[in-house]
């Protein structure tokens, strides 16, 4: 590579790590920049395997700059690109459309009705948020409904309950009501009686297979022409526990000939022989299907907008004929597609991650690898950033896809002028340093010099990654401390001030004591992380999150003789 191809590349390399910079307000990254780099000049492409050791070099000296610095150096390099970014902050806005026929309700309610088999992976969270967004616009009402009435193939987790109510605290609502389904049976008995004795429903014995061919000819089964009192008696002893699993269903009584089958006077109630786990409902053998609870409940909790997925609009559908058999008004319904969650090779299905759990394939629901809000919150990544990324996904009928990177983001803005900056060094090489000074004392934080700076001690020696050492005769700059040359084993003080790094002709490089320093295990989604932190690391409390530089952000988890344990959050 020769000296004016090199030049080029640091020239578009600080363009593109200042743009990255300013950008998330952040440090830059090396693998963000590369993309945007090789693409924007298709003639760096044969120095593939060189480039990522330049950009290295101008990412460190960018970030070494303060962010005031950082955005100065933009203007004047790319000046257009700074007023796009700054454009973009001040016209940002991730709101959600506006609810249909607000102003025909005297109080929006909404509810989110979570199925309670488990804590809540980060697809869950997309309900509550929105919610929780819409109830602070028109001050309207968030209610929590519980759908557990079905114990046998999806089987609540008596844990789940309390699990998902904390979720949805860590995200930062509190539910104005919360309903749990299988604490319910009698209103919904007693509203399957209702809709009997107003020919609405019927008892049937026909097999599933029977039935199933009956309906897609639309023909009746032999027992649609029940009358209410034998369908009364016959759903009695359903309700008594008369009948085993299979036996008998009450079927809501709607268009035998209707162009959807699954239509079709579908059930209401079925046999369950599997006990209830809540004790309060382990006796009951008699259980609605979910379209008859969550019909009923939608009307006498006063719901008036029901979001759900637009996999489900059956369901409005078969809720529809009930309602109208009452004379009730069905709510507003806003269909919405799928979310797809990148960045994580664990399935997020609460099921696939319960088995991993129980194989001991992960450590539990807060593991670092687990795409769960437990496992977001230990990490230590607010629930706030969750919503605000969520609910940027608005409500389209469209599958959507949320990168995770866009709770990095949001949080990043959260977290960053709180935390404080430490070292890090990951399978650090012992050098002896020669002619400096005994500690390096780099700020403990870049924009806020009256936190006062952090004290590096250097007098025994210093750990440098590998990645970071330069060539014998080469020289880097500690951060905080000195420029200095590798002579060998020993980093020799060069004398040199600031202006060699400002000029582009050394690198600059983190770096920590060889004695006294704190070991330090990390955990993150790609598993854990060993290193070796500046001694005021040990000063920090659990639930700080700081940021080591040019690794990333995390949480202190633990401190102990040992090690202390973070959780790294993100870039």
């Amino acid at each position: 590579m020769d000296d004016d191809l090199r030049e080029r590349i640091e020239r578009e390399a600080e363009k593109h790590a200042l743009l990255n910079a300013v950008k998330y307000e952040s440090d830059a990254d090396v693998g963000a920049i590369m993309g945007p780099l090789m693409g924007e000049n298709p003639d760096f492409r044969p120095h593939g395997d060189e480039i990522p050791g330049v950009v290295g070099g101008v990412v460190a000296r960018v970030n070494d700059l303060s962010t005031a610095e950082k955005r100065e150096r933009l203007a004047e390099l790319a000046p257009e690109e700074l007023e796009e970014i700054e454009a973009e902050d001040e016209g940002e806005e991730h709101d959600l459309p506006d609810l249909p026929n607000v102003d025909d309700y005297d109080e929006v309610r909404m509810r989110a009705a979570p199925n309670p088999n488990g804590p809540w992976h980060i697809g869950h969270a997309r309900m509550p948020a929105v919610i929780g967004r819409y109830k602070e616009r028109y001050d309207g009402s968030f209610i929590v409904r519980f759908d557990d009435t079905d114990p046998e193939t999806k089987r609540p987790d008596l844990d789940a309950y309390d699990a998902i109510l904390e979720d949805i605290d860590y995200l930062g609502f509190e539910p104005d009501d919360v309903i749990i389904a299988s604490d319910r049976l009698e209103t919904y008995y007693d509203h399957a009686r209702e809709l009997i004795d107003a020919g609405g429903a019927y008892t049937c014995s026909c097999s599933g297979e029977e039935f199933s061919a009956l309906k897609n000819d639309a023909e009746p089964c032999p027992h649609r022409g029940k009358d209410a009192e034998t369908t009364r008696e016959e759903f009695e002893a359903m309700v008594d526990g008369d009948y085993a699993a299979g036996e008998m269903v009450l079927r809501v009584r709607t268009d035998i000939k209707h162009k959807n089958p699954a239509l079709r006077d579908w059930v209401a109630f079925r046999m369950i022989d599997t006990p209830h786990p809540r004790p309060e409902a382990a006796e009951y053998r008699c259980w609605p299907m979910l379209d008859f609870q969550s019909g009923v409940d939608d009307h006498l909790a006063g719901v008036t907008h029901i979001i759900r997925g637009i996999d489900l609009q059956d369901s409005a559908k078969r809720q529809r004929f009930v309602y109208d058999y009452f004379g009730w008004d069905y709510p507003e319904v806003v269909h919405w597609g799928h979310v797809q969650v990148d960045a994580y090779d664990v399935e997020i299905s609460t099921s696939t991650l319960k088995a991993k759990i129980d194989a001991g394939e992960l450590d539990g629901w807060d593991d670092p690898r687990a795409p769960t809000l437990k496992s977001l919150r230990r990490r230590g990544i607010r629930g706030e950033a969750v919503v605000e990324a969520l609910a940027a996904l608005g409500t389209s009928t469209a599958n959507v896809d949320l990168s995770v990177s866009s709770i990095y983001a949001a949080n990043r803005d959260l977290v960053d002028d709180e935390a404080d900056r430490y070292f890090l060094v990951r399978d650090g090489e012992r050098f002896a340093v020669d002619g400096g000074p005994d500690a390096g004392h780099p700020p403990l934080h870049p924009d806020h010099e009256e936190r006062g700076d952090r004290t590096v001690p250097a007098a025994e020696g210093v750990l440098v990654e590998p990645e970071d050492l330069p060539s014998e005769g080469e020289r880097v700059w500690l951060k905080g401390y000195a420029c200095v040359r590798r002579e060998g084993d020993t980093l020799v003080a060069t004398g040199d001030d600031i202006e060699v790094v400002r000029a582009g002709d050394v690198d600059v490089v983190h770096w920590a004591p060889a004695e006294g320093g704190i070991d330090v295990r990390m955990r993150t989604p790609d598993g854990d992380v060993t290193g070796v932190a500046e001694p005021d690391f040990g000063t920090t409390e659990v639930d700080d999150v700081v940021q080591f530089e040019r690794v990333g952000f995390a949480r202190v988890d633990a401190h102990d003789d040992e090690e202390s344990v973070t959780y790294w959050t993100h870039p």
